[in-house]
């Protein structure tokens, strides 16, 4: 719901559980006076105190009143260059070669429904479900208008944000800096928590207190990154799963991204997240508009486990355009680690054989299909059949996959290049590569300048040869390495700074050509893993893998961290073969099972050497998913523990809507000889009802469950695994 006061040009946001408010003030500063929990009827710019500080300019309309600076003010959207030191938001190079930008408040409208966003990812929703403001500002001196967004999705607690730049002069300027949001508060006193690490162990948790200065992360790789993520929180410092206000903010974009926060000199705190300014720069010629990626904020009032809820079913169900929406994805085994290169189409036959015996129902056939491509030095960039692997060609093989009962997917890595590859013999500039300069490599690879229109054409013609010559229901949409040596030779060099930005909506562009042409498959995003686990590619592949390490103690880690903003739905998780490929772990098979299952499931391994006790485990995993298939999914999510904490286990929990379902997954660390007793607290139940266990006559009251716990059988080995599923007695 959105409030107006046109008298006081005061501007209230209300969500389900929170407000967020804005007012301009006298000299036409778009003020930034509130977030937080909900509060009815009050004009809170109440909050703000004004006072003569040192070394702080006061704006020309102020006059004589030294009372007043942007230096200190909390703004909706910081200025650059006129008397406000902190971070800003905007940063402008005008005609005359000046840097600077002052926007003041100019107007705003009201409009029903969602804002668009053009070439680029946003959350959707229909007209009726939620509200969008816009207000705009002006910079005159600059002839610049600015347009802020926000729309409102009130039962999710979500506010969505995006920024429009206008230049209404008749000279170009160059934008330096635009950011998505900016969030000021009244209060130092908070943690910064990201989500960060490394190929093979991405999104870990990493918490601490704001402390003077600024502290960031973000990327300069051309992809979000496994190094950090573009979802950040600030909480109270003793927030906690369910105490303490919480601020989530996530920025819907896959390329160079920053999350900064800055703590000044008198006790207040500035969140600005947008496009990384390096190497951004994007010139605007008169008339011209640039709009920023859209970032979407939650605040919980009552810790993280509200937060993530939140953002899981606002993805769910206003993110996501997945083909499988209302019905259960099917279950799929890859044959990457079972084969890597070293396969022939009856060797493929047979995985999908064994696995087609065991329930699974999709075939996924990655690397090593087409070209010549034995090793990863050849051959990406052209994607025509290798008729010696595969004879008869995709028609042969995917028959007879199909006679199996089974469905067929592929993997491709579209945005790459091998120099050893006939694309690359034609067309050498169309990698990205700086002149006189011998390229980087990365994976034995080049980067396609997917800025450029005729690049992305000739690969989309590719592609669709692929997509339509039989029946594929899942793509694999791989991307292995970081960009270097940007520069595209399309553009002068005064614009070389737009090349990353051009580069992220030119994949934006192929990825929804693929969702208009072909809307039945259902394409998972991977980047190394979960290189490129953000929002915007979410809008495109409604599952991502989630990291290239499959460790099912790793998995614990890396998924936990991924859970405070993504739902599970998003993410793709395998059960692979032991010793594990990554780090040599050894650990039970159900217990990778019962790791992998929340996520979107399947397998990684050469199902033919499992042994019938492995397989009836594997048999029984895939009925149990099946089963619990819309528990996993739609279910609310709860972090009971942390594997980042030292205990004798690691929790989760997945409960209905209505709380008559529930499934508890626990994973155990190493055993000793005298293991500890173990008593878990459970959370979303409803308290009066009685829960019945594994389908057994043992039954526990809701309060009991959640207020004393249920005692955790002792388990003998390590890394030992448990799910406890409760239903509610009639």
């Amino acid at each position: 719901m959105i409030v107006l006061d046109q008298k006081n040009r005061i501007f209230t946001l209300h969500t389900q559980n929170t407000t967020y408010q804005m007012k301009a003030d006298q000299y036409n500063v778009l003020l930034h006076t509130y977030y937080g929990s909900r509060i009815d009827g009050f004009d809170l710019s109440a909050l703000i105190q004004y006072g003569d500080r040192s070394f702080t300019p006061n704006p020309s309309e102020a006059g004589s009143n030294r009372n007043y600076s942007l230096d200190v003010m909390p703004q909706e959207y910081s200025t650059c260059g006129v008397g406000d030191f902190r971070l800003p938001s905007i940063e402008l190079e005008l005609a005359n070669g000046s840097h600077t930008a002052d926007m003041r408040y100019e107007g705003f409208r009201l409009e029903k429904g969602k804002y668009a966003m053009e070439g680029m990812p946003g959350f959707y929703s229909n007209e009726d479900e939620t509200e969008t403001l816009v207000i705009t500002l002006k910079d005159a001196a600059a002839q610049v208008d600015m347009e802020l967004y926000y729309s409102v999705f009130e039962d999710y607690d979500l506010i969505t944000r995006t920024v429009r730049v206008v230049n209404q002069g008749t000279e170009e300027i160059r934008l330096c800096r635009c950011a998505s949001l900016c969030l000021d508060f009244l209060r130092t006193d908070m943690d910064f928590i990201t989500f960060n690490a490394c190929h093979l162990m991405e999104r870990c948790m990493d918490r601490g207190a704001l402390r003077s200065g600024i502290q960031s992360v973000g990327s300069v790789r051309g992809i979000s990154s496994h190094q950090h993520n573009p979802f950040v929180i600030l909480c109270d410092r003793g927030a906690d799963e369910d105490t303490g206000i919480c601020y989530g903010a996530m920025l819907l974009y896959s390329g160079n991204f920053e999350a900064a926060v800055e703590c000044s000199q008198y006790e207040n705190s500035r969140l600005v997240m947008g496009i990384h300014p390096y190497h951004f720069c994007w010139t605007l010629e008169a008339g011209q508009a640039f709009t920023a990626p859209e970032a979407a904020m939650i605040c919980s009032p009552d810790g993280f486990g509200q937060m993530s809820r939140q953002y899981h079913k606002a993805i769910r169900r206003h993110l996501l355009r997945d083909p499988y929406t209302g019905r259960r994805k099917p279950v799929l085994v890859n044959n990457w680690e079972a084969t890597y290169f070293d396969f022939t189409a009856d060797r493929l036959a047979d995985i999908a054989r064994e696995a087609a015996a065991l329930g699974i129902e999709l075939f996924v056939m990655d690397d090593g299909w087409f070209g010549s491509r034995n090793n990863d030095n050849c051959s990406l960039g052209d994607w025509q059949v290798n008729l010696d692997k595969l004879p008869g060609g995709l028609e042969a093989l995917v028959s007879r996959i199909k006679n199996m009962g089974m469905k067929f997917g592929i993997w491709m890595e579209p945005e790459m290049v091998n120099e050893d590859s006939d694309l690359y013999r034609a067309h050498p500039d169309w990698a990205l590569q700086v002149p006189g300069r011998a390229p980087s490599r990365g994976r034995g690879q080049l980067v396609l300048d997917f800025s450029r229109k005729d690049v992305r054409d000739h690969i989309y013609d590719q592609m669709k040869k692929v997509l339509s010559c039989v029946e594929i229901s899942y793509l694999k949409w791989d991307m292995n390495r970081s960009l270097t040596d940007v520069w595209s030779v399309t553009l002068p060099a005064r614009r070389q700074g737009e090349v990353y930005h051009r580069y992220v909506l030119g994949i934006y562009d192929l990825l929804e050509r693929l969702h208009r042409d072909y809307p039945h498959i259902l394409i998972e995003g991977c980047c190394g893993g979960g290189g490129r686990f953000d929002g915007g590619m979410l809008y495109y592949t409604p599952q991502i893998w989630c990291s290239d390490d499959t460790d099912a103690v790793d998995r614990l880690r890396i998924q936990y961290g991924t859970s405070f903003c993504y739902p599970v739905c998003t993410m793709g998780a395998h059960v692979s073969a032991v010793p594990n490929e990554q780090n040599g772990r050894v650990t039970p098979l159900k217990t990778r099972g019962i790791t992998a299952m929340s996520g979107a499931f399947g397998y990684e391994m050469d199902l033919g050497k499992c042994t019938a006790e492995e397989k009836m485990e594997i048999r029984r995993q895939v009925e149990s998913y099946k089963i619990y298939y819309d528990l996993l999914h739609d279910g609310d999510y709860y972090r009971l523990s942390s594997p980042f904490q030292d205990g004798i286990y690691t929790a989760w929990e997945h409960v209905s809507a209505n709380r008559r379902e529930a499934l508890v997954s626990v994973v155990y660390d190493r055993n000793g000889a005298a293991p500890l007793f173990g008593t878990l607290r459970l959370k979303g139940l409803d308290p009066a009802f009685q829960y019945q266990i594994n389908r057994t006559d043992s039954f526990y009251s809701g309060e009991i469950l959640m207020k004393a716990g249920y005692p955790l059988p002792q388990m003998k080995g390590d890394y030992s695994a448990v799910q406890i599923y409760l239903r509610a007695s009639e």
